[in-house]
Protein backbone atom coordinates (compact mmCIF):
# COMPACT_ATOMS: atom_id res chain seq x y z
CA UNK A 1 0.00 0.00 0.00
CA UNK A 2 1.50 3.53 -0.81
CA UNK A 3 0.28 7.19 0.09
CA UNK A 4 -1.73 9.52 -1.73
CA UNK A 5 -0.71 13.62 -2.10
CA UNK A 6 -3.95 15.59 -0.87
CA UNK A 7 -4.32 19.05 -1.63
CA UNK A 8 -6.95 20.78 0.24
CA UNK A 9 -8.35 24.34 -0.08
CA UNK A 10 -9.51 25.85 3.37
CA UNK A 11 -11.43 28.64 2.93
CA UNK A 12 -11.46 30.83 6.55
CA UNK A 13 -14.75 32.58 7.63
CA UNK A 14 -14.35 35.76 7.26
CA UNK A 15 -11.09 37.93 5.64
CA UNK A 16 -10.74 39.17 9.61
CA UNK A 17 -9.53 35.38 10.33
CA UNK A 18 -5.95 35.89 11.18
CA UNK A 19 -3.66 33.70 8.50
CA UNK A 20 -0.71 32.99 10.64
CA UNK A 21 -2.41 31.48 13.28
CA UNK A 22 -4.96 29.80 11.08
CA UNK A 23 -1.49 28.02 9.48
CA UNK A 24 0.07 26.81 12.71
CA UNK A 25 -3.35 25.72 13.83
CA UNK A 26 -3.95 23.20 10.68
CA UNK A 27 -0.21 22.68 11.21
CA UNK A 28 -0.62 21.10 14.79
CA UNK A 29 -3.95 19.40 13.51
CA UNK A 30 -2.58 17.65 10.41
CA UNK A 31 0.83 16.40 9.20
CA UNK A 32 1.10 19.40 6.28
CA UNK A 33 4.01 19.07 3.80
CA UNK A 34 3.05 22.66 2.21
CA UNK A 35 0.86 25.73 2.68
CA UNK A 36 0.24 28.19 0.03
CA UNK A 37 -2.21 31.18 -0.04
CA UNK A 38 -4.04 31.95 -2.45
CA UNK A 39 -5.67 35.75 -2.88
CA UNK A 40 -10.01 35.06 -3.63
CA UNK A 41 -11.33 38.71 -3.94
CA UNK A 42 -12.27 41.44 -1.24
CA UNK A 43 -9.21 40.64 1.22
CA UNK A 44 -10.39 36.78 1.05
CA UNK A 45 -7.08 34.19 1.48
CA UNK A 46 -7.64 31.08 0.97
CA UNK A 47 -4.97 28.41 2.31
CA UNK A 48 -4.13 24.98 -0.35
CA UNK A 49 -2.71 22.54 2.09
CA UNK A 50 -0.47 19.94 0.71
CA UNK A 51 -1.22 16.80 2.98
CA UNK A 52 0.05 12.87 2.43
CA UNK A 53 -2.25 10.05 4.03
CA UNK A 54 -1.65 6.66 3.68
CA UNK A 55 -3.65 4.68 0.92
CA UNK A 56 -6.43 3.74 2.71
CA UNK A 57 -10.69 3.83 2.78
CA UNK A 58 -11.33 7.05 4.32
CA UNK A 59 -8.24 8.38 5.22
CA UNK A 60 -8.70 11.24 3.26
CA UNK A 61 -12.13 12.14 4.48
CA UNK A 62 -10.16 12.19 7.86
CA UNK A 63 -8.04 14.70 6.93
CA UNK A 64 -10.84 16.85 5.66
CA UNK A 65 -13.32 16.38 8.43
CA UNK A 66 -10.05 17.60 11.24
CA UNK A 67 -9.28 21.03 9.09
CA UNK A 68 -13.37 21.75 8.85
CA UNK A 69 -13.05 21.69 12.81
CA UNK A 70 -10.54 23.83 13.47
CA UNK A 71 -11.99 27.65 14.61
CA UNK A 72 -12.07 30.24 11.60
CA UNK A 73 -11.88 27.45 8.87
CA UNK A 74 -15.15 28.08 6.98
CA UNK A 75 -14.64 25.11 5.06
CA UNK A 76 -12.33 22.86 3.73
CA UNK A 77 -12.11 20.80 0.73
CA UNK A 78 -10.07 17.87 -1.37
CA UNK A 79 -9.27 19.46 -4.88
CA UNK A 80 -7.05 17.27 -5.95
CA UNK A 81 -5.33 14.07 -4.94
CA UNK A 82 -2.57 11.78 -6.43
CA UNK A 83 -1.22 8.50 -5.70
CA UNK A 84 2.84 8.40 -4.84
Amino acid sequence: MGNVALILKVMPESPDVDLEALKNAIQAAVAVDDIQEEPIGFGLVALKVAVVVPDRAGAPDEVETVLQKIEGVGSAEIIESTLV
